[in-house]
């Protein structure tokens, strides 16, 4: 009896898990798995506290885009559109785009690469191309029924990360204290890193994802209009939407803690101190096992397929709810011209830097910088709009809520003006 209670509480709870499992997944696309491979393997552990220290910030301001869209029924853009200027939300929109251009050209190309490890005589150009491709077909010809069910059970790639960790011999007490127990050396490289960390850990694109997943979802029960979902939002349905976006944050800095472990563990100890893309993480792990090497490579592709569409998928809500264009999954093709065509630009743009050879690592990190950089502009109208009692009524922040809001615009800020003061001086 209680093993057929125990399994009706886990089909009940995983029911429940949606747009907050998928945006956490999301945030380990390949440049970020590039990023904390890169921090593992130059610091040892000394940097995996920081998957620790930024699960509070990333789960409160993720819980805070949820809940405007719930109780708003509209999507970030969309709102910060009707209650602020429409100037400041443009030049956001643009940098937004720019920067997950850039992030998808290089999972595209960690994806190609990652592939290659598995089966190396496919032409990584038409890989490429093949990735791409795929994604748009994903978002532009599947309901959206079926493609948030894909991305939810795409999750599970993530765990090749946790056993990559357990397979390789690592020495967990040091592990924990490190975690525990914050560490900095201050200096220049180690600050820009951990810059990029956060900036590809609370990302931009993740706060439109959230907030317009959480209206696409409302929208696929059948709530067309947004008078008809401010109406369903209730205690029951926050409590809902608590429980997805906080397990999906755990989960997403779980994958990023085994991440660090793995790289720290092995390719730090063995002298390997320079990683610069995810594909070469997994190809430098291939002396402590072939099987850690091909998990990691799958695990790559696996992120990516969840990662390049969401990137796509969140400049075009950002950029359409700007603009006042028709937006939305749940819509066909020809009902959104403008929206897709974002999200078709955003892909094209992908390949063509892929074809023209640009650095992708370059690009990579400074994305990351930029998103540190952006991001407390955007988090500003996230806290403000979440905090208004006439926009969210009951549903507005408590005190100690806005508190945290406030103090990871603070900390963004802080390391994006240091990550800029790194490159001047």
């Amino acid at each position: 009896m209680e093993m057929k209670e125990l399994e009706k509480e886990a089909e009940e709870y995983w029911d429940t898990l949606g747009p907050g499992l998928t945006t956490g997944a999301a945030d380990d696309d390949p440049s970020g798995i590039a990023t904390y491979s890169q921090a593992g393997a130059k610091y040892g552990f000394q940097l995996i506290w920081t998957a620790l220290f930024t699960y509070p910030f990333m789960a409160v301001v993720q819980e805070m885009c949820a809940r405007i869209g719930l109780v708003s029924g509209r999507g970030l853009a969309a709102n910060i559109r009707k209650h602020y200027s429409a100037k400041a939300l443009y030049i956001v929109a643009a940098l937004l785009f720019f920067a997950n251009t850039i992030n998808i050209a290089a999972d595209l190309s960690a994806m190609a690469a990652g592939t290659r490890l598995l089966f190396p005589a496919i032409n990584i150009e038409l890989l490429v191309i093949c990735f791409a491709l795929f994604s748009l077909l994903l978002q532009i010809f599947i309901s959206y029924k079926r493609y948030a069910k894909y991305l939810k059970y795409l999750t599970f790639a993530l765990l090749s990360y946790v056993i990559v960790a357990l397979v390789v011999d690592l020495d967990w007490s040091e592990v924990l204290y490190h975690t525990l127990v914050p560490s900095l050396t201050f200096s220049r490289d180690q600050i820009f890193l951990i810059a990029a960390i956060l900036g590809t850990t609370i990302s931009p694109y993740l706060f439109f994802w959230q907030t317009s997943q959480e209206v696409e979802e409302e929208i696929l029960h059948g709530e067309t209009s947004i008078q008809s979902r401010q109406k369903q939002v209730c205690p029951d349905s926050i409590r809902k939407m608590r429980t997805d976006v906080w397990s999906g944050m755990a989960f997403s800095n779980l994958i990023t803690f085994f991440i660090f472990a793995a790289c720290a563990g092995t390719l730090y100890a063995s002298g390997i101190t320079n990683i610069e893309t995810a594909d070469q993480a997994a190809r430098a792990l291939q002396p402590f096992g072939s099987f850690a090497s091909v998990l990691f490579a799958l695990g790559i592709v696996g992120t990516g397929l969840i990662a390049v569409p969401v990137l796509a998928g969140s400049s075009a809500y950002a950029l359409a709810e700007s603009f006042g264009w028709k937006y939305g999954l749940y819509r066909k093709l020809k009902q959104a011209h403008a929206f897709y065509g974002v999200i078709i630009v955003s892909m094209i743009l992908g390949i063509a830097a892929n074809f023209a050879h640009l650095d992708p690592i370059k690009g990579l990190i400074y994305a990351a910088v930029m998103n540190a950089v952006i991001a407390p502009f955007i988090l500003f109208f996230v806290v403000r709009l979440s905090s208004n009692k006439h926009t969210m009524g009951d549903y507005a922040n408590r005190p100690f809520i806005s508190f945290i809001g406030w103090l990871t615009i603070g900390v963004m800020a802080l390391s994006g003006i240091a990550a800029i003061l790194t490159l001047w001086f």
